[in-house]
């Protein structure tokens, strides 16, 4: 297992949520050979209907939905709410090959890699110099 080269541990579409306090679950990130994997710690959940994972694009989206009731004798509790978790997925994600799976309260979201990604290049900018009378006049 390595761990995610990104330069970046935290995915910067939830920073509004926790700056200001909303309750989040934690996601973790790697690559393990040809694939991709996210798993997030969301214990307590219907994976039938409590979560929902979509992909749009480069983008990975984990929804979910939490309802929690306590109740004894005397005292009753609640907590709710709607939480969602983007993370982008690798340039070499094969969209078709997405599977998720939830086990003991931890979601996993395997992804394949179809193959090597050529590494980004530096494009040269070629500088021209402006004939003469051809370049703008500024007021």
């Amino acid at each position: 297992m390595s761990p995610s080269n990104r330069l970046f541990p935290l995915d910067l579409a939830q920073l509004p949520s926790m700056l200001f306090g909303a309750p989040a679950f934690r996601v973790e990130e790697y690559t393990e050979g040809s694939t991709y994997v996210v798993r997030a710690e969301v214990p307590g959940l219907d994976p039938d209907k409590d979560i929902t994972v979509s992909q749009f694009g480069d983008r990975l989206q984990i929804r979910i939905e939490r309802i929690e009731e306590r109740v004894d004798k005397t005292h009753s509790e609640f907590h709710y709410g709607s939480f969602a978790r983007s993370v982008q997925l690798p340039m070499s994600a094969d969209e078709e090959g997405i599977s998720a799976t939830y086990s003991a309260g931890i979601l996993e979201i395997r992804v394949k890699l179809a193959g090597k990604v050529t590494p980004g290049r530096e494009i040269p900018v070629n500088a021209t110099r402006p004939t003469t009378g051809s370049a703008p006049k500024h007021k």
